[in-house]
């Protein structure tokens, strides 16, 4: 199993050995301007001007999303995931490295994805950021081509990894133990900042603990021990499952991660997250804060 974590330096040695698939992850999600404001695109621009050498895109817009779904990132069928993921190599494989341009969000929602259907991955840490500052080269244009995929085996997607709107509402309803946690920031949590989403504020009796406050000011992920302290010790060492959310389940797998980078057991990512939940009004929201 490979580390979680990988860093410039140690990626651009592993370039030069074969078997080695990077995969850019990065989308285009623009700041909300006002309520409901939700703008996205894919990052295959942004990639064609600027990536690693040898890196591949891989959209989470549309390839690797179910885009029939009423929310965005969707996570796609099985089979379609199939294809996608043959397209872009992950077949001969001997090690995978995600990154991004944004913050690894991204990169860490396609490692999660991966994870969900037993393929192993690492994230750069820092992403794209972190390369360039380590003076690394560029490349720009196309990829390398991948030879014909064929008929691609459809992953299976492990249970424990994804949760429902459904899951949720059972642990509202007292029906299923768990503990929600919003990714999201304190500003969207408590209702007081512009969002993307139909309403403001969060599903009732969520922990909150903000994706970004869990890397540091280089956007890298912060050493273990402050990891642990930002994360806190209800999430560490609480007995009940953990199911985490944010706008469209992207920022919940920066946690997602840093949670499994600490070993703890027991993570779902609620797929439709606020853009699922917020767009039906007969399920409940709230604002303001609540305890920690």
């Amino acid at each position: 199993m490979p580390e979680i974590l990988i860093s410039p330096n140690a990626l651009q040695q592993a370039l030069q050995q074969p078997g080695l698939v990077v995969l850019d992850a990065s989308v285009e999600l623009a700041a909300a301007q006002f309520e409901g404001d939700y703008r996205v695109a894919s990052g295959y621009t942004a990639w064609l001007a600027e990536h690693i050498p040898t890196s591949r895109h891989a959209d989470l817009t549309r390839e690797l999303a179910d885009t029939s779904a009423s929310y965005s990132f969707a996570l796609p069928s099985p089979a379609a995931a199939g294809e996608a993921l043959a397209r872009l190599g992950i077949a001969d494989a001997r090690q995978i490295v995600l990154y991004d341009r944004h913050d690894g969000f991204w990169a860490a929602r396609l490692w999660w994805m991966l994870r969900s259907m037993g393929i192993a991955a690492s994230v750069l840490d820092g992403g794209l950021k972190a390369w360039r500052q380590a003076n690394l080269p560029l490349a720009q244009g196309e990829a390398i081509q991948v030879g014909e995929p064929g008929s691609p085996a459809a992953p299976s997607v492990q249970a424990g990894y994804w949760a429902s709107c459904e899951d949720v509402l059972a642990v509202l309803n007292g029906q299923a133990s768990g503990t929600l946690v919003c990714a999201l920031s304190k500003g969207l949590f408590e209702g007081s900042a512009v969002t993307r989403y139909a309403r403001r504020g969060h599903i009732p009796g969520s922990l909150n603990r903000p994706a970004r406050e869990l890397f540091d000011e280089q956007g890298r992920y912060l050493p273990p021990e402050a990891l642990a302290q930002a994360l806190g010790r209800s999430l560490l060492e609480g007995g009940q499952p953990l199911i985490l959310y944010c706008g469209g389940g992207i920022s919940a797998a920066a946690t997602a991660l840093a949670l499994t980078r600490l070993g703890r057991q027991d993570v779902s990512i609620y797929d439709g997250s606020l853009q699922e939940w917020a767009a039906d009004p007969e399920l409940p929201m709230t604002i303001g804060a609540t305890p920690t």
